[in-house]
C-alpha cells in the first residue's frame, strides 16, 4: 500500500514539473509578445499602419525619414516563397528515397549527411552563398550582381531541405507496414504504392515538415542579410537586389536611438514578421490536422 502511494506521490511530482515547465515557457512567449507590442505599437502614433505596410520608400535616417516597408515585406515573400519552390519538393522526395527506395547500407550513409547538413550554422551557409555562390552567378549568368532574391532563395533551400527531409522521412516510416503489404498484394507497383497509399497517409507529418522548413525560411536573418544584396527594393525579377525584414532589423537596430521614430519603426516590422509566422503556422496545423482526420477516416 505504501509502495502505491509512493508511485502515486512520484507521479504528482513527475505531473506537477512538466505542468511548470509548459507554464514557464508560455509565460516566457507572452512576455516576449508584450515587449515585441508595446515597443513597435508606437509607431502608429507617427505614421499610419497603412502607409507603413504599403509605402513604397524605406528612408528611416533622412531628415524627413518615410517608413514605407512595402519592399522588405515583398522581399520577405518572394525570397520565402522561391525557396519553398526549390526545397519542398526536393526535400519530400529525398525523404522518399530514404524511406521507401534506398537500401540500408545507402540509407546509412546519406542520412547522417543529411541531418549534418541541417546543423550547419548559418552564416558558414551565408558566407558560401556570398564568397561562391555569388561569383559564380554572376559569371555564368552574366547578371550585374550576384548578391540577389535567386542567390537568397538557394541559400534559404539549401537551410531548409535537410529539416524537410528528416521530419517527412520519420512520418513516411510511421505509416504502417499492412497498409504497403495489402497494396503490393491487390497487385499494385512500389511506386503505385507510394503515391496513392504511403503518401496519402503521411500527409500529416509532411505537412509539419513543411511548416518547419519554411518558418526557418520566412525567419532568418544571417542568410539574407549576408546574400540577398541589401536593396530595399520591390523585386522585378529574381535577379534582383532585396532587403527582407529580418536582415533590416539585424542591420539597423545596432544604428536606430533608442525610443526613436526608427527604433519603434524596427519594432513595427518585428510585429509584422511575427504575425506573418504565427498566421502562416495556424494555417499550417489547420491542413497537417484536416489530414490527419482524412487519413485516420480512411484508415
Amino acid at each position: 500500500m505504501a509502495s502505491a502511494k509512493d508511485r502515486q506521490g512520484k507521479e504528482r511530482v513527475i505531473k506537477a514539473f512538466f505542468f511548470g515547465t509548459a507554464f514557464i515557457s508560455v509565460v516566457v512567449l507572452a512576455l516576449i509578445m508584450l515587449f515585441l507590442f508595446m515597443e513597435g505599437l508606437p509607431t502608429f502614433r507617427f505614421i499610419s499602419p497603412g502607409h507603413f505596410l504599403f509605402g513604397s520608400d524605406w528612408y528611416p535616417t533622412d531628415e524627413n525619414p518615410d517608413f514605407g516597408i512595402f519592399p522588405l515585406l515583398m522581399g520577405s515573400v518572394t525570397v520565402t516563397a522561391l525557396s519553398s519552390l526549390i526545397a519542398i519538393p526536393l526535400g519530400i522526395m529525398t525523404a522518399i528515397y530514404l524511406a521507401e527506395i534506398a537500401t540500408p547500407r545507402v540509407r546509412e550513409v546519406i542520412k547522417p549527411m543529411v541531418e549534418l547538413l541541417a546543423s550547419l550554422p548559418s552564416v558558414v551557409i551565408g558566407f558560401f552563398g556570398m564568397v561562391v555562390v555569388a561569383p559564380f552567378l554572376q559569371n555564368v549568368l552574366d547578371i550585374p550582381v550576384g548578391l540577389n532574391l535567386f542567390n537568397a532563395a538557394l541559400m534559404l533551400a539549401f537551410m531548409s531541405v535537410p529539416t524537410i527531409t528528416s521530419v517527412s522521412e520519420d512520418a513516411i516510416h510511421s505509416v504502417p507496414r499492412e497498409l504497403r503489404e495489402a497494396s503490393l498484394a491487390l497487385g499494385a507497383t512500389q511506386f503505385e504504392t507510394i503515391a496513392k497509399v504511403v503518401i496519402p497517409a503521411s500527409l500529416s507529418g509532411i505537412s509539419t515538415a513543411v511548416i518547419l522548413g519554411m518558418s526557418r525560411a520566412i525567419g532568418e536573418t544571417m542568410v539574407v542579410l549576408m546574400v540577398a544584396g541589401g536593396a530595399a527594393l520591390v523585386p522585378g525579377s529574381i535577379f534582383d537586389p532585396i532587403r527582407p525584414m529580418p536582415s533590416s532589423i539585424a542591420a539597423e537596430m545596432a544604428e536606430a536611438p533608442f525610443r526613436s521614430q526608427h527604433y519603434y519603426a524596427l519594432f513595427a516590422i518585428a510585429i509584422v514578421l511575427f504575425l506573418m509566422t504565427f498566421l502562416f503556422n495556424l494555417a499550417a496545423d489547420y491542413i497537417s490536422n484536416k489530414h490527419k482526420q482524412v487519413g485516420a477516416a480512411t484508415l
